[in-house]
């Protein structure tokens, strides 16, 4: 029997379920650059150039690309501030602040058993 994730009710989603919309958003937040970018953001508002500069080797594009899938899905808010040349920030929404946390988490993790796992692969 084939589940399906319902839009209406909370208790009904189901991450598994092939269907249910949760599995675009777990591709979203399970993408390193969209992970990294949330944390770059939980200090408070960032260009767009001090975003790329610390996430090390991420592309114009690809940084881009993941802004815009934030910005989608409500995560980020990208405010253009009226100047020369233009000025762009991009924010965490309320949303956003609730998963930097579990993200966060999840990037101390990996620091912390580098070590295990390389030891575990060689």
């Amino acid at each position: 029997m084939s589940m399906t994730c319902s839009n209406d009710a909370h208790e009904h989603h189901d991450v598994y379920a092939a269907q249910c919309p949760c599995r675009e958003v777990l591709d979203l937040l399970a993408n390193k650059w969209s992970a990294l970018a949330i944390g770059a953001m939980e200090g408070g508002p960032q260009r767009f150039g001090a975003l790329q500069r610390r996430l090390q080797g991420v592309s114009p594009k690809v940084l881009t690309s993941t802004l815009r899938r934030l910005e989608e899905k409500g995560l980020v808010t990208r405010t253009i501030y009226p100047a020369v040349p233009l000025h762009v920030e991009y924010n965490l929404t309320a949303l956003g602040e609730s998963v930097a946390e579990p993200l966060g988490q999840l990037r101390s993790w990996v620091e912390n058993h580098l070590d295990d796992i390389q030891a575990a692969t060689s």
